[in-house]
């Protein structure tokens, strides 16, 4: 518990931490775009007053004026200057605006957004208005508190992947450790029951009483070994889905109530398909088992075998409450469940079985309101041997 609370403390301190640093980041780049902008306004006044200063000088005159002709051919910033609203001069203007009066005043009006003018006193009751634009520079750093925001973001993005994928692989290593764990404590009874059906076949007891324990012996067998593949990469072998699928419906037929009408429909020949029976055979019981609560117990379940040139399709389809078409891909997320009861884990478990081990497709097909879900699973044909 105080490892728990000190963790989030960390993280907290962590994220408050870094929310501060992006602030003084943003914060001095405000004050440093500030500082370059006061800086171009007093280049912008000194350009002024060698403007004034070269028109104010008389031709014949032996004067230096090597200064603010420096002062001005060194300037790069966009200028125009006006008097009475006409534009009388420019200065580093785009040729093409310089040339078309429309894009001139445009351009005009884009430099007055930019920054205030600067009056420039030609005589008295003359003025003229020097409107500048911001320098290339200023305009990139205008620019870095949002690329510096954005890049920021991607970070946390990044880091929020990857702390999340740690941490569903280290509850996966989790999952697949109970679950072969669960294989392993099951292992001990499951041994000494088989013993004791071993005597109960010798004492001479009623064979079909020993059969059917049989049969649930054989069932928790391949349960715990289900549950031991959990994790593992399974061995698929080239099997008749047909018969594999028709020995789970069968073993669940005879154990659900016979207020369920079941039905099974298959092509007659037998359909090779590259599975592993044990997880195949967990497929089928999970779609059934769902289909059945989804009736509560009562209606019509039927399995229907299709085979479609290199694919194969198996339609589990009952009568059920149906799944709203918003939900057709939220019932395969894990910890989607609309039963009080229950982890949400049955579907997600099983596409998961039919996807990622069987390279499989598991889908909703069909499903209407109160008249019940059509499941499907599509496999790969396996390659027949010549």
């Amino acid at each position: 518990m105080q490892f728990s609370e000190r963790r989030n403390t960390t993280r907290w301190i962590i994220i408050i931490t870094s929310f501060v640093i992006v602030l003084l980041i943003l914060w001095n780049t405000y004050s440093f775009f500030q500082i370059f902008k006061n800086e171009e306004r007093v280049k912008m006044q000194n350009w002024a007053l060698a403007q004034k200063k070269l028109n104010s000088v008389d031709p014949n005159a032996d004067v230096d004026v090597e200064l603010p002709f420096q002062i001005i051919q060194e300037a790069t910033i966009p200028i125009i200057v006006t008097e009475k609203d006409s534009i009388i001069n420019t200065n580093n203007i785009d040729p093409d605006i310089e040339k078309d009066k429309v894009k001139l005043n445009a351009f005009l009006q884009k430099l007055k957004s930019q920054n205030d003018p600067i009056v420039m006193k030609i005589s008295e009751g003359r003025t003229h208005n020097l409107y500048y634009g911001d320098s290339s520079l200023l305009n990139k750093l205008k620019y870095y508190p949002v690329a510096l925001l954005l890049i920021i973001f991607l970070f946390g993005a990044v880091v929020y992947n990857f702390y999340r994928s740690t941490k569903m692989a280290t509850q996966n290593k989790l999952w697949a450790g109970m679950a072969k764990e669960t294989a392993h404590q099951i292992g001990t009874p499951l041994s000494s029951l088989i013993g004791w059906l071993e005597i109960m076949k010798a004492d001479n007891v009623d064979e079909t009483t020993v059969t059917e324990i049989e049969k649930d012996i054989n069932r928790l067998q391949t349960i715990t070994e289900r549950f031991s593949k959990i994790g593992s990469e399974p061995v698929l072998e080239n099997l008749d889905i047909i018969k594999e699928t028709k020995m789970s419906f069968d073993y669940l037929q005879s154990r659900f109530s016979k207020q369920v009408e079941f039905s099974f429909s298959a092509p007659k020949n037998p359909i090779l398909v590259s599975i592993n029976p044990a997880l195949h055979s967990w497929t089928i019981e999970n779609l059934m088992k769902n289909a059945i609560d989804a009736m509560k117990g009562r209606g019509s379940l039927g399995i229907a075998i299709e085979s479609d040139g290199q694919n194969i399709r198996i339609n589990v389809t009952d009568s059920g409450k149906g799944i709203p078409k918003k939900q057709f891909r939220r019932v395969f997320e894990p910890g989607f469940t609309t039963k009080k009861r229950g982890w949400g884990l049955g579907l997600s478990l099983t596409k998961r079985i039919v996807e990622e081990y069987h390279n499989g497709k598991i889908r909703v097909s069909h499903s209407e309101i109160d008249k019940g879900t059509t499941m499907q699973i599509v496999y790969k044909k396996a390659k027949q041997l010549s």
